[in-house]
């Protein structure tokens, strides 16, 4: 799913370089390797689905101003740490534009509805049965 089927205009994203906690060795200390990329959502100009569908997706990702933060760290490297932000990007807004399958409401048959109805009269009849015996 890399591949990128929805154009990201770069006036819709903004980048920053941060500190880094991962590999790295003495690099960690010295150079902002990790990258946090925020995409303005509402410059990207998608369907109200995709729209409603990419806001479940993101989840805490998701802030109140309408951005969406990915935070990539895994790299020693700003460039692949770049890209790897940029890919995920791509492939939340790929998933987003995937509709889901509307479900179809089935309903029991008359025989099933039958067939419930005489299961639960016969554990009824079983539990009747439990009862203190009365001698009358």
């Amino acid at each position: 799913m890399s591949s990128e089927p929805f154009p990201i205009p770069d006036d819709a994203l903004e980048e920053s370089f941060i500190a880094s906690s991962g590999p790295g060795g003495q690099n960690v200390n010295k150079v902002a390797t990790a990258v946090q990329l925020r995409c303005d959502v509402f410059r990207l100009g998608l369907s109200p689905y995709a729209y409603k569908r990419l806001k479940e997706l993101a989840g805490s990702r998701w802030t109140h101003e309408g951005e969406i933060v990915i935070t990539a760290r895994t790299h020693r490297s700003q460039d692949a740490n770049r890209a790897e932000a940029r890919e995920r990007l791509a492939e939340l807004i790929a998933q987003a534009h995937i509709r889901r399958a509307k479900r179809i409401r089935t309903k029991p048959s008359r025989a099933a509805k039958a067939r419930r109805v005489d299961e639960k009269k016969g554990r009824g009849a079983v539990k009747a049965g439990r009862g203190k015996v009365r001698t009358d």
